[in-house]
């Protein structure tokens, strides 16, 4: 029995996803609830589990194809199906098809487009099934016999006495994959979207860095707490820019910008003006952790009314983040680094922090953005957080 995968929905409003890694082979050997795939959506990128154990038959699209939602992406001869059976298995839609069918809707409409003649083949696929590779071979042999004689026809070329050699390669040409297309787009659209401006403040860190003693904390969940904080002070840096107003949003949806390997997600963490340091920093480690291991739903990574970025994570101090549309602000964290500081006319040192902020000068002015920031830096600096926990 033959398991078709369709590409899953992966969010009520996304109608198609990128197919960014087969992790098994043609041919191979997959085992149930095994990664099989990775997809991406221009909100998330997730590892597709296989719906049956078997073998992974055909490869209906390639890495880097744009597939609807619905379409069969691939096919597994499974060791145990059922006919006429549909399941959902890990959100991908599974059906099973009859034994005796060896052409499926997919080879059968690559056929009728190049005119291939599916009786003439011998399929290569499991059980003798003819796979969408065994009609593009036939494509290719047919192609390559029209192709050969212009090809004997052409004169050999000869440049000044000399055969042209190809240029020395100086050069390393890396691809761009679907996830760093989606961030460039978006980080153009922003900066084309809402008129940037930046400020920058400085926070002194000595009263977290005190509670944190003994304790398994980070100081992001302090940024968080003070920024939700900071949001109740001043609403407006919690709303989005529209054309029939300024929409201010009562519910605080913060995003924490992750670094992975090969770009940037931002998953949410839900009413967070609502939750204390503890839950704040076991949210984010689990938000961060699925992340980075491509396990994040789509709503994981919607709905944010501000963001924050910690760039500080690998010694940065200063940064002028892009705002994440359709937000109006995000605030960027730096390195926490003991410096030398003047407190009541006397040199100290202190565990310092710069917080800058990048705002959408058509929502708010300057008054505005530093009154938050004040803010901000006030909540980080109390001395009170055992009431925070």
């Amino acid at each position: 029995m033959a398991t078709d995968i369709l590409m899953p929905q992966l969010g009520e409003s996304i109608a198609e996803g990128t197919i960014v890694k087969w992790l098994v082979a043609q041919g191979g050997r997959v085992e149930k609830d095994q990664s099989l795939l990775e997809v991406e959506t221009d909100k998330v990128s997730l590892e597709i589990p296989s719906p049956a154990a078997g073998t992974l038959t055909e490869v209906l699209y390639k890495e880097g194809d744009v597939v609807p939602v619905g379409t069969v992406i691939g096919r597994i001869e499974a060791e145990e199906a059922a006919t006429g059976v549909v399941n959902r298995v890990g959100g991908v839609v599974v059906r099973h098809q009859p034994e005796g069918d060896h052409h499926s809707p997919a080879v059968r409409q690559l056929a009728k487009e190049h005119g291939v003649d599916l009786s003439r083949i011998t399929g290569t696929g499991a059980g003798g099934r003819i796979t969408k590779k065994d009609v593009l071979d036939v494509v290719a042999q047919r192609q390559a016999g029209q192709a050969r004689p212009a090809a004997e026809a052409q004169p050999a070329r000869v440049a000044a006495g000399r055969d042209e050699a190809p240029a020395q390669a100086e050069e390393e040409l890396l691809p761009i994959t679907a996830m760093r297309k989606t961030i460039a787009e978006r980080m153009v659209k922003s900066k084309q979207t809402s008129a940037h401006v930046a400020t920058f403040f400085e926070a002194d860190c000595s009263a977290i860095a005190k509670f944190r003693e003994g304790r398994s904390l980070t100081y992001l969940p302090f940024v968080i707490h003070a920024v939700a904080r900071a949001i109740k002070d001043v609403p407006v840096l919690n709303s989005s820019w529209t054309d029939r107003g300024i929409a201010v949003k009562k519910d605080v949806h913060m995003g924490i910008a992750v670094a992975l390997e090969d770009g940037l997600l931002v998953p949410v963490v839900r009413h967070a003006d609502r939750k204390g340091l503890s839950q704040l920093a076991k949210e984010v480690a689990d938000l961060a952790e699925r992340a980075r291991t491509k396990r994040l739903s789509p709503e994981e990574v919607q709905g944010g009314t501000f963001t924050i970025t910690n760039h500080g994570g690998m010694g940065s101090l200063f940064s002028t983040p892009i705002i994440h549309q359709p937000q109006i602000a995000i605030l960027g964290v730096g390195a926490v680094q003991k410096r030398a500081v003047v407190i009541d006319d006397a040199i100290a040192i202190r565990p310092m922090s710069y917080l800058s902020l990048s705002f959408d000068h058509r929502v708010i002015d300057g008054a505005t953005a530093d009154r938050f920031m004040a803010r901000v830096k006030h909540y980080l600096e109390q001395s009170r957080w055992e009431a925070c926990l």
